[in-house]
């Protein structure tokens, strides 16, 4: 098994279908499988997912008991991949299914373990772009990404770095937080990208800030190291005014009502409290979470 392609599925009953077929007649050349992982839908995504497994002895069909997201049913196509290369791909054709084969001769050319596409127009709601740019510079920092390197979710994997990401056993996992982990030899490949065929982006607000969050605290200890300094740049702060204020009070140079004093002590100091109180508790949230035996999914059935 050379290749193996990745597709989570989430309320994709009217482009899954034809999603499969054509990646049969684009990939007939290769050794390849599809590994379709329903996330929970509510439409009859899981009856056709089974349907085309039925019909196609290349086709996988995991379907997971709830929604979990994109991320873990990811992991979880992985988790069930057996080919040397494994590509994700959406289920909504904005990326054209012939591109995993320009993928695939990048990895084999420049002998890279990742290759992410990357596009020259994008195709996404103005919202998700603005979003995807937040992440890009975040994770520029917080995981190493190199600065122009752009995380699209159409991506191949190599065997080797897919079995360390099937590893991870924590309910949080962020795919690219977890490649960066292992390798940088990564590279990139202008595909083309098009517009949704059916329905809209389940890109939301809240999404967005979970994953912000699980990027920000996760996955990186500059967080907490920047908390700190930031913490013994106050407390400094605190003692020199301190030490101005008893130099002054004490030279009748200058003085200021002591509730005044007393008000802004009270409002700093819970406000850098409670700052250090949110961001320990997402930490400690994560480490219960991860150690409580909460897994990154549950399959409901599996059909190979």
């Amino acid at each position: 098994m050379n290749l193996s392609v990745v597709i989570p599925v989430y309320n994709s009953e009217r482009t899954i279908g034809s999603l499969v077929e054509r990646l049969q007649v684009c990939l007939a050349g290769q050794a390849a499988e599809v590994v379709l992982v329903n996330d929970g839908s509510a439409d009859r995504s899981e009856a056709i997912c089974q349907q085309l497994a039925d019909r196609y002895s290349t086709v996988q069909f995991i379907s997971l008991r709830r929604n979990y997201g994109e991320f873990n049913a990811v992991l979880c196509g992985l988790t069930h991949a057996r080919g040397h290369y494994v590509v994700i791909i959406d289920d909504d054709f904005q990326n054209p299914p012939e591109s995993i084969l320009t993928l695939l001769a990048t990895a084999e050319t420049g002998h890279y373990d990742v290759v992410y596409s990357r596009y020259d127009q994008k195709q996404h709601h103005w919202f998700r772009n603005l979003g995807s740019w937040l992440v890009n510079k975040l994770t520029t920092y917080s995981i190493g990404k190199p600065p122009d390197l752009y995380l699209s979710s159409f991506k191949l994997i190599g065997r080797e770095v897919v079995d360390e990401i099937i590893r991870y056993r924590g309910p949080y996992p962020y795919i690219d937080g977890l490649i960066f982990r292992v390798t940088r030899n990564v590279g990139s490949v202008t595909v083309p990208h098009n517009a949704r065929v059916e329905g809209r982006s389940s890109y939301t607000v809240r999404k967005l800030i979970g994953l912000f969050i699980n990027v920000f605290v996760g996955y990186s200890l500059w967080p907490i190291r920047l908390f700190t300094v930031f913490g013994a740049v106050l407390f400094g702060l605190g003692l020199l005014s301190g030490v101005v204020l008893l130099v002054g009070w004490l030279s009748s140079t200058f003085s200021s009502p002591g509730w005044v004093i007393v008000l802004w002590a009270i409002v700093t100091g819970l406000g850098v409290q409670l700052l250090f109180l949110g961001v320990l508790g997402e930490y400690l949230g994560k480490l219960f979470m991860a150690y409580s035996g909460l897994p990154a999914y549950v399959e409901k059935k599996a059909t190979r």
